[in-house]
């Protein structure tokens, strides 16, 4: 037994005891991964190599080695916290330009609209282009676009019903259809539209039943005729039922929304060639019902938030409804996670023990999937470093009693006469 055996075990165990508290330190910080200390035994050896003996000589700190194992995913709430259920690293972008890699989910967005951590650093993943593509190659600073969507204008409706086959035949002494009177149609309903300039247009049809298993449909825009006159109208329009009810013909798939005058007397313009798609409409023995109406035109909106999917992808969301993807996460991935460097700040560095970063998106090869809305939680087990501490304590006190012993095994020795 010598002094320098239970040298080597106290400072070993004391740099244990710090692995230990900055573990437990770190229990609640989001993204963090815990260490160990790993030791191993130190011998003596002669010139030639050989051992000379067979005690051995103490102790040494051979690593500290990060455990990269899955946390607990907790439920935040916020759209903007990120948490990865799987392999794989997000990508920052530091002041520098370096990228360094975390774990750690919690993002904002800055006045410039990157997408950046708790120390500012970016985001990084594919744009998309302004049809909201996503354009993949080199990983950038996601930037949220500043620019509002422009007006789409409609160029098809939609519309799905059930025409009611008992209603009875428009009365011969009332040929034409007053918009005005209800008992000149049968049936009505109502569909919004949008001009090129993104103004809401009202278009109402009306339907008329003219014969058995014959309908006109009539329409106006925003209290206009669509076709004919007002004082003369035309259907847009005539639907042909089979006998069953279950399919039909139409006379005409388009519908010229004429130039109108809104409530608020704005002229709209006017919208030609508008596809009318009566697909899976239906002449059976019920109430008349709407079962889907849509169309494609839209107004122009501004960024009103945005939101990420299972694979990564930034959805921007506006004000009119609409959301177009804006960009998508690139994750990295190590052959080697416990030879990056930590930095601090929750993020990692590649080195050569590590190995390049090989990337992708979530969800994709052997990367994790993202969950919007939730952060991953320091992958600490506090009850099991409470224990570890207690046994480090007793390999410490364990080592202080060696040097008490060899101390005064020494006194000892020195008191011989």
């Amino acid at each position: 037994m010598s002094f320098q055996q239970g040298l080597s075990g106290l400072n070993t165990t004391s740099k244990s005891l710090e692995v230990i508290g900055n573990n437990i330190a770190n229990a609640n910080t989001f993204g963090a991964k815990g260490s160990r200390a790993e030791f191993s035994d130190m011998y003596a050896a002669a010139l030639n190599g050989a051992g000379t003996n067979n005690i051995g000589i103490g102790v040494s700190l051979a690593a500290v080695s990060q455990q990269f194992t899955q946390g607990s995913i907790t439920a935040t709430e916020n759209p903007m916290d990120l948490a990865l259920n799987g392999g794989g690293f997000f990508q920052l972008s530091d002041t520098s330009g370096s990228t360094v890699y975390s774990r750690n989910g919690q993002f904002k967005v800055d006045q410039n609209g990157y997408i950046v951590n708790n120390g500012s650093m970016k985001l990084m993943g594919y744009m998309a282009d302004n049809n909201g593509v996503i354009q993949p190659g080199a990983a950038v600073p996601l930037q949220l676009p500043t620019a509002g969507i422009n007006p789409q204008v409609t160029t098809k409706i939609s519309l799905e019903f059930n025409l009611d086959k008992s209603e009875g035949i428009t009365p011969a002494t009332s040929p034409l259809i007053d918009f005005d009177d209800p008992t000149t149609y049968a049936e009505a309903t109502e569909a919004t539209v949008y001009d090129a300039a993104g103004q809401p247009v009202t278009v109402s049809y009306y339907f008329q039943k003219t014969a058995d298993d014959t309908w006109n449909v009539f329409a106006r825009a925003n209290g206009t005729t669509c076709a004919g006159t007002d004082a003369d109208p035309q259907p847009v329009t005539t639907l042909t039922f089979s006998a069953d009810g279950s399919t039909f013909n139409s006379s005409s798939n388009t519908l010229d929304v004429p130039t109108t005058v809104d409530a608020n007397g704005v002229s709209t313009l006017a919208i030609p060639g508008v596809e009318m798609d009566f697909s899976g409409s239906t002449q059976y023995g019920s109430a008349f019902g709407v079962t889907n109406l849509d169309q494609d035109g839209y107004s122009a909106g501004s960024l009103s938030g945005i939101t990420f999917d299972n694979s990564g992808i930034v959805m921007a969301r506006y004000t009119n409804g609409q959301t177009k993807p804006a960009g998508q996460l690139q994750l990295a991935n190590f052959r080697n996670p416990q030879g990056l460097q930590p930095l601090g700040g929750n993020g990692w560095r590649t080195t050569y023990a590590s190995g390049d970063p090989l990337v992708g998106t979530p969800g994709s090869g052997a990367f994790g999937v993202l969950q919007a809305g939730a952060l991953e939680e320091s992958n600490v087990d506090l009850t099991g470093e409470l224990v570890n501490m207690i046994t480090a304590q007793r390999n410490y006190q364990a080592n202080a009693q060696t040097i008490k012993t060899m101390d005064q095994v020494m006194q000892t020795l020195v008191n011989l006469r």
